[in-house]
């Protein structure tokens, strides 16, 4: 029993440090977005080779929706890090931002006809970070555990 105590209290640590990171980074990228003006999704979008390639080149052609996914995507970013890093409405940051990490995803997914060198990163073949952390988003959205340390914990003791 006190052996699965233990692995239990491991499993927590391990999940609320993955909540936490992946928070940082989407919080971190937001943050990055909002204090360049400068950036715009118009590289990326212009550049969509996935499943919604089509949906991409109707934004890039209208400036008042390229700005609107801007605006949409820098603050979508920040409130789904904010969430994640500091535990606060968790399984919803969490499924937020597994949406739009798929979404970035199905805009440029790593298939073999993918331009090499795509990615300053690496090369890809299906599965890439961004698929790897919206599925680990997904299952922390999921997951009771996830919850257990941050500002849910304490909405949820004093809205009880």
């Amino acid at each position: 029993m006190e052996f699965q105590s233990r692995q239990m209290k491991w499993q927590q640590g391990a999940l609320v440090a993955l909540r936490f990171l992946i928070g940082w980074h989407m919080l971190y990228e937001g943050l990055y977005k909002l204090i360049h003006p400068e950036w715009s999704a118009l590289a990326f979008l212009a550049n969509a080779q996935g499943f919604l390639s089509g949906i991409a080149g109707w934004i890039v052609s209208s400036p008042g929706v390229l700005n609107t996914v801007d605006a949409l995507n820098t603050w979508g970013l920040i409130a789904i890090g904010l969430g994640l890093v500091l535990g606060l409405f968790t399984r919803g940051a969490a499924l937020a931002g597994c949406a739009l990490l798929l979404l970035y995803y199905l805009f440029n997914p790593p298939f073999i006809t993918s331009a090499p060198g795509a990615s300053v990163e690496g090369n890809y073949l299906l599965v890439s970070k961004t698929l790897i952390e919206a599925v680990v988003l997904l299952y922390i959205a999921v997951t009771p555990l996830s919850s257990r340390f941050g500002l849910d914990m304490l909405r949820k003791k004093y809205h009880a």
